[in-house]
């Protein structure tokens, strides 16, 4: 076994977790700079087993920062900068009314609903307002993902929705998950979570991203834009059914 440095590890976390955290955030920057989303939620689901429920989602939200701001960063000229301006603005929107929330939002009924609009998405035409609205797609997207940490999956349908090459599609929908993240990160700061003690191993989680990147770019590289898109589409199928099962199953539970 591996010794891990103790100032690397957060009060409580053995370093068996902390070899698995880091295993992930390499493998979900990979999985999601080759084949366009997946990443996050991935890194989300493992984190929600072995991260306690008070640091998930702003820890979570500051790693998935710095994955993105890297992928931009590798695909910076092939970003698709219409979309930006005013998918900024609606993030900034959502955050401050997420945070403004006092109760729970309905976990189910919410991975039930993007579940079924995602597979609607990709199934047939997407519609309309995902692809003309991008005030509304970052507002609705970051004051979900205040909550539920993972809202990729959504935004992913607005990026996809703009048609664009498989570069392109990677880099643009970087940057708009870079704004999210950030916005997100700021807004938990002000609320006030105490990110200090979680710094070493947030900035080690980011290597390991960072690492992911870089290999899966070289897959990116290596398979034409339509193949990308049928990876694409069959990811965004799996883990629709993937929130949808999630949901039926915590409702029929009683959750």
């Amino acid at each position: 076994m591996i010794a891990i440095p103790d100032l690397l590890l957060p009060e409580g976390m053995t370093d068996l977790v902390f070899l698995a955290l880091i295993s992930t955030s390499f493998l979900g920057s990979l999985i999601t700079v080759a084949f366009g989303i997946g990443g996050g939620g991935l890194l989300l689901a493992v984190m929600a087993t072995l991260v306690p429920v008070s640091a998930l989602i702003p820890t979570h939200g500051v790693i998935q920062v710095a994955s993105n701001l890297g992928r931009a960063a590798m695909t910076f000229r092939h970003i698709f900068w219409p979309a930006l301006p005013m998918f900024t603005l609606g993030s900034v929107v959502g955050a401050l009314a997420g945070g403004a929330v006092v109760v729970n939002l309905p976990a189910a009924w919410v991975q039930i609903g993007i579940g079924a609009f995602v597979t609607w998405s990709v199934l047939g035409k997407p519609p309309r307002g995902v692809r003309d609205w991008p005030l509304l797609v970052g507002a609705v997207s970051s004051f979900l993902t205040m909550f539920f940490g993972a809202t990729g999956l959504f935004v992913a349908t607005y990026t996809k929705s703009q048609e664009l090459p498989r570069h392109a599609h990677v880099a643009t929908h970087a940057t708009l998950m870079t704004v999210q993240h950030g916005v997100k990160s700021v807004a938990f700061g002000l609320l006030g979570f105490a990110f200090a003690e979680w710094w070493p191993f947030i900035i080690a989680m980011m290597l390991a991203g960072f690492a992911g990147t870089t290999v899966g770019l070289q897959l990116l590289h290596r398979i034409d834009d339509r193949r990308f898109r049928y990876a694409l589409d069959t990811v965004l199928l799996l883990l629709s059914a993937r929130l949808i099962y999630a949901g039926v199953t915590d409702l029929w539970s009683g959750r």
